[in-house]
């Protein structure tokens, strides 16, 4: 078996990640630790943060974020109960970074541990924001400039949106190699908006209330994002679940012999990568996999199944009808009727598709010629290239392809 090959982006950001760590660490030990009430409140808080990752969903950005906005509240703190603080970047550093060293001891137990490149990306961005405001404020700088009033809460919204970019950039770097960089990062800078903004607000929030009341600010500012942290998950588990519902539904074509072994997941997954490929994300995605994932549930409803399940030999009226049929099962789910349009198009000239219908139906057709055990990955692949004139969207099949030259999901018949 040939090894996986680490990219060299990520090599660069965990070694730019344990350089640091190294650095500050032996700073701290020559120098002694500034202010060891602060360092370990915030080291704890990170540490519980960190800690509280258990329970979380497979894909989330941002699984503990807790912790993050503890090390980010750090970095950004200037001063506790009106006295200046006298904390550096590297301390900020050294703190991060051994509240995830022990933190990671129990998950360790449970072969759990975090990964390296979550971590990596926790300490450059804290530093990033540790960088940006530590010398300006012993320097005196940030509050002639800015003073106490609303510049100074503008200068730290302005810190927060560049440690979240930076976190964008690194977390984009850090994702599947597979994918150019621009969707990746396309997709990173649009997951800010969930859990991410809820992190940088709570991290500022929290730098604030220290300043004014101390360190006992900081067990009331944290219920909030627990509470948040609680409801995501419990919204990520019924996601997951109902995914798994459908998928299940899905399943019901094969077990009945209409369709291939593994036909829905396949179509499922080619389908998601091209429609990233092509800009979709957030429900627009969850909408395309679901269509994908079911749109051959209205074959139920023929009384000898098709060949292979190839529904593209029926005639067009049998095909529309099939649609409809499917469209009206999948609107009996209660799935989102947009999951429901999409089956439903998968008949019409792909004109009056929608982008997520035309991906499934190009896909759909990848995967049936590829079954069919004669054409192969190129040859289905340059079937529906001479079908782009009435069958199938050119920048969809374009998009097919290129998924497939980075190594997309395998199709069935191709080993």
């Amino acid at each position: 078996m040939t090894p996986v090959r680490t990219p060299p982006a990520v090599l660069a950001v965990r070694g730019a990640a344990l350089g640091l760590a190294a650095v500050a660490l032996g700073y701290t030990l020559w120098h002694g630790v500034v202010e060891p009430g602060h360092a370990l409140a915030f080291g704890v808080l990170v540490t519980v943060g960190e800690m509280a990752r258990w329970g979380a969903q497979p894909g989330e950005r941002e699984p503990a974020p807790l912790g993050a906005a503890g090390a980010l509240a750090y970095a950004l703190l200037g001063r506790s109960a009106g006295q200046d603080t006298s904390h550096g970047v590297l301390q900020v550093v050294t703190v991060v970074v051994a509240a995830q060293l022990l933190a990671s001891v129990p998950h360790m137990a449970r072969g759990s541990a975090p990964g390296p490149d979550q971590a990596a990306r926790r300490v450059l961005a804290v530093a990033f924001a540790a960088v940006c405001f530590q010398p300006l404020h012993h320097a005196g700088r940030s509050d002639r400039w800015f003073g106490e009033g609303p510049y100074f809460a503008l200068f730290l919204l302005v810190l927060l949106v560049l440690t979240a970019l930076c976190d964008a950039v690194l977390a984009a770097l850090t994702a599947d190699p597979s994918r150019p960089f621009g969707p990746r990062l396309r997709d990173e800078l649009r997951a800010l908006s969930g859990i991410g903004s809820a992190v940088g607000a709570t991290g500022a929030v929290m730098a604030l209330g220290v300043a004014v009341a101390g360190l006992w600010a900081l067990p009331v500012l944290c219920v909030p994002l627990l509470l948040t942290q609680v409801s995501f998950r419990r919204y990520a588990a019924v996601r997951t679940t109902y995914r798994q519902t459908i998928a299940s539904l899905a399943r019901s074509t094969e077990i009945a012999g209409y369709t291939p072994h593994g036909h829905a997941r396949r179509v499922a997954e080619l389908s998601t990568a091209v429609g990233r490929e092509l800009g979709l994300a957030g429900p627009e995605l969850t909408v395309l996999e679901y269509a994908a994932l079911m749109h051959d549930i209205g074959q139920l409803s023929l009384v000898d199944p098709v060949a292979d399940g190839a529904t593209a030999v029926l005639p067009v009226a049998e095909q529309r009808r099939i649609a409809l049929l499917g469209g009206a099962v999948v609107r009996q789910t209660g799935v989102d009727p947009a999951v429901a349009v999409v089956v439903e198009q998968q008949a019409d000239p792909y004109r009056d598709q929608q982008t997520a219908a035309r991906i499934v139906r190009a896909v759909n057709a990848y995967d049936d010629l590829c079954g069919e055990g004669v054409k192969g990955p190129l040859g289905a692949l340059e079937q529906l290239r001479l079908g782009t004139g009435n069958d199938y969207q050119p920048q969809v099949v374009e998009a097919l392809a290129r998924v497939l030259a980075r190594g997309g999901p395998a199709p069935v018949g191709a080993g």
